[in-house]
């Protein structure tokens, strides 16, 4: 089974956070910050804003105090069943520093007894970048406690990003955004899933006419109609066609406003592309079905997936090491460690993949 990712812990969290089965304690940390945001946001939403004044506190780690902390969440709400507190940037409470040794008696530690035994009127929320260290007595205080819900978000995986862009334009938008938009758009705003989400704001804004986000709904919203990207360029290579690789890729070039961009992008692209190639000829190697490879990977989209696959075919699993050596000293290149012009860099990649 694959190991869930920062998409459907998050997921799986507003539906508890809107439920009457809440802990009493969240932690949330991790890199990746648009969930920690967001889940902010649905916490801040479960007071309304008539109680606001009284039920619901947002407090900052560097501004408060332990003792003032703990008096805040003991209190109980005022005409109201619940109240509130988020406290941001944990780590910057009071004297507490991340990474000491379970011997540091920091006032941080003054709030293991309520993690113990918390406020039941009271909803904690926690959001920081990292988590307390597991050999401190307040990592481990939060690790024991059954009434905290400690979670991570991670970076979602470069492979999982069109399953999300799908599923948040039909979550937030009542929109559908086939296969091929998604991995568009993904493929050229990047793994920021703030920048993402407001790219997808955009474009179902702009088809708010149709049920349906195509692949030109993409271009024209996004700026790309030009006649080749690097889709096209992906087909090319995998068709081994070298000819028409390195035509496509000089096209890119000349119609791109930064080559340099444009091979970082592309050599981000194809490390993405080959890093699955990879998976799926390993995972296959050692018997495991289309099926079991898919689950493995746990890519939802089947369009996607067999696209993956019918790519994987047009490689061998030893040809591997040499294709990676390939884009990471194209990677290199491009960001400075070489003389070579940008044309020529991608252009010797495109050609030590192919051959």
């Amino acid at each position: 089974m694959a190991k869930k990712t920062s998409i459907e812990r998050y997921s799986e969290l507003l539906k508890e956070l809107k439920s009457g089965d809440r802990k009493a304690v969240y932690f949330f940390f991790g890199e990746e910050e648009f969930f920690l945001d967001k889940l902010q946001e649905t916490v801040e939403g479960l007071v309304p804003e008539d109680q606001k004044d009284f039920n619901f506190d947002l407090l900052y780690g560097r501004d408060i105090t332990v003792e003032k902390l703990l008096s805040i969440i003991r209190s109980y709400p005022m005409m109201a069943e619940q109240r509130v507190v988020i406290l941001r940037d944990f780590h910057q409470l009071s004297s507490y520093t991340p990474g000491q040794d379970s011997t540091y008696e920091g006032s941080v530690n003054d709030l293991i007894p309520y993690l113990q035994q918390p406020n039941p009127s009271t909803l904690f929320v926690c959001i920081d970048p990292k988590k307390p260290a597991g050999n401190t007595k307040i990592g481990k205080a939060l690790k024991k406690s059954k009434d905290t819900g400690v979670h991570e978000f991670k970076e979602v995986p470069d492979y999982r990003l069109p399953d999300w862009i799908i599923s948040w334009a039909r979550s937030e938008h009542s929109k559908k955004i086939e296969p091929p938009a998604a991995q568009m758009l993904a493929q050229y705003v990047g793994n920021s899933l703030q920048l993402l989400s407001t790219e997808i704001d955009k474009v179902c804004t702009f088809v708010d006419t149709s049920d349906t986000v195509k692949e030109s709904h993409i271009k024209k919203i996004i700026g790309l109609y030009r006649e080749y990207s690097v889709f096209e360029l992906k087909d090319a290579m995998i068709s081994r066609n070298l000819d028409k690789s390195l035509f496509i890729a000089e096209q890119m070039l000349q119609h791109s406003k930064t080559n340099t961009g444009e091979i970082i992008r592309s050599v981000g692209f194809f490390y993405n592309l080959f890093s699955n190639i990879w998976q799926i000829q390993r995972l296959s190697a050692q018997g495991n079905s289309k099926k079991q490879v898919q689950d493995t990977l746990g890519i939802s989209s089947s369009w996607y997936f067999n696209k993956l696959w019918k790519d994987a075919s047009a490689f061998r699993l030893s040809e591997m090491p040499r294709i990676f050596e390939a884009l990471l000293d194209a990677d290199r290149a491009a960001k400075g460690f070489s003389t070579m012009d940008p044309a020529t860099i991608l252009l010797l990649m495109i050609k030590r993949i192919i051959d």
